[in-house]
């Protein structure tokens, strides 16, 4: 469907939260449009978009939505939990587009740089925007995460470039058509749709095929190495970068790998290697990337970490553990995770390896499983995962609620020799805001 977004007045948002249709939402704003949208919780999102002037209503409905709206732009999760309301919504004789439609769109006709994997998409978008804006190009970004300077998703440049994060669930991604595609990495993952690896594979491989120019791939990823060489354009391997990477402020092999990739671009782009460089070293991060969130009066550093998917999970654990080895004196710390796995069948598919995947943890606390877009699976649990780790380590305890798990930290009476990381795509990090007073 073909949609004339200048002549739109009035749009509503289900789902409006969601850190990719925010962004959208956002943009609306910008352009002068009137937002409304509903979501089932409040959030930090939720109520910038308002302050932004969006007129936001709790809950999921056809009542909440306006009788006088020219378009609606619904969250993809409502295909998978709530296809009727999705069925009821398609029977109000409006224009209707989920988020990655609604995303092809607003890229249409740029020159797009897509950034897809299963791992480091967000941190790889970040850096390759920020390399853009300080080297004056003037792009315009949509990233799965906030911006630290700007606090916000979405950037709104002046000029074609267009910098975006591109997610694989349900094969989202293919509603883009991009000049340049990153490929970070392909594993395993969102089995709750996709079939097993050779049916992501082959999801990743339609989108080489509909990218206009450029394929950037990890060369050290078995996965996607296979497919470069079907692109029949040009590749680019981004590992051959990694020797120009500079000292970075955010730890860890993999931002580094993420670096790499950023150069890649940079270069392809005819950047100078010393604004790209200069870029790189001076990036701190993103929200819930490993992110730094305070001390408290006792000591205790506090970080937040979005990884759910236990490569993620090693990644941030050894990132932690190169500012604070085991064997410095000086800097050791015992590192306690709070941990709330996402998805029954991203639990079950990857059970040992959500096992094994917490060695650099002294301790493991585990809340119950996230769900989101599923149905509950009692045949797996936190307590099932924590009884499987509990083999090869005895610190690790399942809660079967917040409030219980928010009782047990306070007992633990932390101090200055220990980090405290709520960890998952979930809502752990409410834990940490409740138990701990953060300066």
């Amino acid at each position: 469907m073909e949609i004339d977004l200048k002549k739109i007045k009035k749009v509503f948002f289900v789902g409006i939260g969601g850190i990719g249709i925010s962004a959208i939402a956002r943009l609306m704003l910008l352009e002068g449009k009137s937002v409304f949208g509903s979501d089932l919780s409040e959030s930090v999102i939720i109520r910038d978009l308002s302050k932004s002037g969006a007129k936001i209503k709790l809950g999921q409905g056809i009542e909440l939505i306006p009788k006088d709206i020219d378009l609606l732009i619904y969250s993809t999760a409502i295909e998978k939990y709530d296809g009727v309301f999705l069925k009821k919504i398609g029977k109000l004789g409006i224009p209707i587009f989920s988020y990655p439609q609604m995303l092809g769109l607003v890229t249409k006709g740029k020159h797009t740089i897509a950034v897809s994997g299963t791992h480091g998409k967000t941190t790889t978008t970040a850096m390759i925007a920020k390399i853009l804006i300080e080297a004056k190009l003037d792009p315009s970004v949509i990233v799965g995460s906030l911006l630290p300077k700007s606090k916000s998703n979405l950037v709104v440049g002046q000029s074609d470039f267009f910098v975006v994060e591109a997610c694989e669930y349900n094969r989202a991604f293919l509603n883009i058509k991009p000049e340049i595609l990153v490929i970070t990495n392909i594993e395993a993952d969102h089995l709750d749709y996709y079939k097993d690896i050779a049916d992501i594979k082959n999801a990743f491989e339609q989108f080489m095929s509909q990218t206009e120019n450029i394929v950037v791939y990890n060369g050290k990823d078995i996965n996607t190495i296979a497919l470069a060489p079907r692109y029949k354009k040009k590749v680019v391997d981004y590992t051959k970068y990694l020797e120009k990477v500079p000292k970075l402020s955010v730890p860890g092999v993999h931002n580094r790998m993420n670096a790499a990739a950023a150069l890649a671009v940079a270069d392809i782009l005819n950047i100078k290697e010393g604004i790209a460089k200069k870029s790189l070293a001076e990036f701190s991060g993103t929200w819930r990337r490993l992110e730094k969130k305070g001390k408290t009066k006792e000591g205790v550093i506090i970080y937040d970490d979005y990884a759910h998917h236990p490569t993620e999970i090693k990644a941030s654990l050894q990132a932690l553990r190169e500012l604070y080895p085991k064997g410095d004196k000086q800097n050791a710390k015992k590192i306690t995770v709070l941990f709330q796995p996402h998805l029954y069948s991203r639990t079950k598919a990857l059970f040992a390896d959500f096992v094994k995947s917490f060695k650099e943890a002294d301790r493991v606390l585990l809340l119950p499983i996230y769900f989101a877009r599923e149905d509950i699976d009692e045949s797996i649990s936190s307590e099932k995962l924590a009884m499987t780790m509990c083999l090869e380590s005895d610190a690790v305890q399942a809660f079967p609620d917040f409030k219980s798990a928010e009782e047990a930290i306070t007992g633990l009476k932390l101090g200055s020799q220990d980090i405290f990381v709520t960890m998952g795509a979930g809502e752990a990090y409410k834990v940490a805001e409740k138990v701990f007073k953060i300066t």
